[in-house]
């Protein structure tokens, strides 16, 4: 294994931890713009029928995908111009 792949794990968890949490809030975000309640449907939600509760898994993989591709991307290509290496 590379030695810029080992020293770019910590930094790749603490922008997993950072991309997780702005996921959860554009969620909730998004989640409120599209008319429904305060609280997204969770799988197993007595009260909540199918197509909501497959629309918000949807949204939320969605949502949570593209934010870490974009952070992860982002933490890559800061991690080249600071030491002229790609952590990958």
């Amino acid at each position: 294994m590379k030695a810029s792949k080992i020293a770019y794990k910590p930094v790749g968890l603490a922008l997993g931890a950072v991309s997780g949490m702005l996921a959860g809030g554009l969620f909730k975000q998004a989640w409120k713009v599209a008319g429904h309640d305060d609280d997204a449907p969770d799988a197993t939600d007595e009260d909540r029928g199918w197509s909501e509760v497959l629309l918000a898994a949807t949204l939320q993989g969605a949502i949570f995908a593209g934010v870490k591709a974009a952070v992860d991307r982002a933490g890559a290509v800061a991690t080249r111009r600071l030491t002229g290496t790609w952590p990958g």
